[in-house]
């Protein structure tokens, strides 16, 4: 068996293992909610939120990624809390992703020692970033996905650009591969808060000199394994809403095979320019958000006292 087919195995493995996490882990909620006598809140998707997961997930197979995009959806539409956003996307895009994985690991060459270290450092990261994450107060999620997108933003900018022309490699070896995976491991810890890893990840690689298309396996395989990892973190802290997580989960996976076999590519430059006017839209309204909060708690501090 190489170590392509053992990471797929293992990819299957944790898939299974998620499923069943998550599905206990819903009945358990609702478990809960029934025993405590209050209201009990509905488990079944909305239309919008199925919608949601189809566009996000069919734009992010095609390498647009769907974390900007999922972000600027609820707060628009109202659909999700701001400190339930970075819980409910880890969560409820995670089996669309893994999805993507499996599809693109067998059909792009990648040497699988550069491909396993990188997922291995994302997952780490992840693993790091997500309990930081799920700790934090309303108000520094607001912030911190503020700065995020607008960092991520910029990285999009880049991308569309001024992206680097790339080269022929399909693997990394010494201070080459050490260099990315740091770098994957920080992009893994900030994937949690609603940096995509999807747009860093291809300007690295191709900075690095791989072939771009080397990407799409790299970017895909971290995200499939870091966000079951971060996933249970947020899960355990119930920091997601499962609504709208399910509505990203059943929408997304018919979107990832009819963008991978039916679609296959498209020119998303257009759809590339949208979302980053969108993404600063929503990274100042967040940022305006919390700076308007944090006056009325001064404000409501002060009458008290």
């Amino acid at each position: 068996m190489d170590a392509k087919t053992g990471l797929l195995l293992a990819l299957g493995a944790i898939a299974v293992f998620y499923i069943i996490y998550l599905g206990a882990e819903l009945v358990r909620r609702r478990r809960v909610q029934i025993a405590s006598g209050g209201a009990v809140e509905s488990d079944k998707p909305t239309a919008g939120g199925l919608a949601t997961g189809f566009v996000t997930n069919f734009f992010d197979t095609l390498g647009v990624g769907s974390y900007a995009t999922t972000t600027s959806i609820f707060r628009f539409w109202k659909m999700v809390p701001d400190e339930n956003i970075p819980g409910t996307m880890n969560v409820g895009h995670t089996l669309p992703t893994i999805v993507q994985a499996f599809i693109y690991t067998q059909i792009v060459p990648i040497e699988p020692m550069t491909l396993i270290l990188m997922i291995a450092a994302s997952v780490a990261g992840a693993w790091l970033g997500a309990g930081v994450v799920a700790s934090w107060p309303r108000r520094a999620v607001q912030v911190g996905m503020g700065w995020a997108l607008l960092v991520l933003a910029l990285v999009n900018l880049i991308r569309i650009t001024s992206m680097p022309a790339g080269g022929e490699a399909v693997g990394l070896s010494g201070g080459m591969l050490g260099l990315a995976v740091g770098v994957n491991f920080v992009l893994g810890a900030l994937m949690t808060l609603g940096i995509g890893l999807y747009g860093p990840c291809m300007i690295l690689i191709a900075l690095l000199g791989m072939n771009p298309t080397s990407a799409f396996p790299i970017m895909m395989g971290s995200c499939a394994f870091l966000m079951p990892v971060a996933s249970v973190r947020f899960i355990k802290s119930g920091r997601y809403d499962p609504r709208a997580l399910l509505g990203l989960l059943i929408g997304g996976l018919p979107a990832v095979l009819i963008a991978a076999f039916i679609v296959h590519s498209l020119d998303v430059r257009v759809m590339n320019w949208l979302v980053i006017v969108v993404v600063v839209y929503t990274a100042t309204s967040l940022l305006r958000t919390a700076a308007r909060e944090r006056v009325a708690k001064a404000e409501a501090t002060t009458v008290t006292l």
